[in-house]
């Protein structure tokens, strides 16, 4: 069974950081590209971050561009979301998704996690 289990969501205050942590198994994502979205209630998913299955090429939202910073660790199957400089409409539920390529985890990814709530106060 393949699955992709967020972690690392809390509260903090604006100017914080909070390190987010994606861990996948039941399936070698090595050759996927992985990535993460967020969601605020009453909202759409938006994307946040994609990193290529390499690790060499990332892509990141302008809202969070010089701000966070998306890497993974193919040996242990984990993907990770660095947040700094948080402010409070960064809070939402944050997902980690995978998918074959860049352009698919970017549109429609195939796998997902069930979310971690971060929460940035003022």
């Amino acid at each position: 069974q393949v699955q992709l289990v967020e972690s690392g969501g809390g509260l903090v205050q604006a100017g914080g950081s909070l390190r987010l942590s994606c861990a996948a198994s039941g399936r070698t994502f090595s050759g996927d590209a992985m990535g993460w979205f967020r969601q605020v209630p009453g909202k759409e998913r938006e994307f946040v971050a994609v990193v290529s299955r390499t690790g060499g090429t990332t892509v990141y939202a302008d809202s969070v561009k010089g701000r966070f910073t998306i890497s993974r660790d193919n040996a242990k199957n984990m993907v990770y979301l660095q947040m700094n400089s948080l402010r409070p409409e960064d809070t939402a539920v944050y997902y980690c998704a995978a998918d074959n390529s860049i352009i698919r985890v970017r549109v429609t990814p195939y796998y997902w996690g069930q979310g971690t709530q971060v929460t940035v106060s003022s």
